[in-house]
């Protein structure tokens, strides 16, 4: 039996390819949601992810926030194994979606949780600006390596 290292790599655009950045972009989308309701939510108690009524709702929210990243990361998980087993995960193209996915839900969280629904703010009673340029600008650059890692994959470099 052949192993991994040994197999040709899943070229650019082929199902595999696409199913690489799939599965990692999901894993990424999870593990920053993750760490923001880990760090965030919970340790810092900064925010919630549903601040607009009362403490019960925004632990409840917190709650499914966890499940939603949680049933992601499993599924994720579960994606990468089944590529690595098949030998089929062209990592380039994986790394490429991990940043992706990291960089989509921060931008996302920054810009629609934030500023379009105002569910919730980074941190209440301080001055916003520094903070929502901080998490506006990581996730701009959390994206942005994920785009370099992914011109570099379809380049094949």
């Amino acid at each position: 039996m052949a192993t991994t290292s040994s197999r040709a790599r899943p070229a650019a655009g082929t199902a595999e390819a696409r199913r690489s950045l799939l599965v990692a972009v999901m894993g990424g989308v999870a593990l920053m949601a993750a760490l923001d309701e880990i760090v965030f939510h919970q340790l810092l108690g900064w925010h919630h992810f549903y601040d607009r009524s009362t403490s019960q709702v925004a632990l409840l929210s917190d709650g499914l926030l966890h499940a939603g990243e949680l049933v992601l990361l499993v599924a994720s998980g579960f994606g990468f194994a089944e590529l690595r087993r098949r030998g089929a995960l062209a990592a380039r193209w994986a790394w490429a979606g991990l940043f992706l996915g990291l960089g989509g839900f921060q931008l996302f969280d920054a810009v629609v949780d934030h500023k379009v629904l105002r569910v919730h703010q980074v941190r209440y009673g301080v001055d916003l600006l520094p903070y929502d340029l901080a998490w506006s600008l990581g996730g701009v650059l959390l994206l942005g390596v994920g785009a370099v890692l992914a011109l570099r994959a379809r380049g094949g470099r």
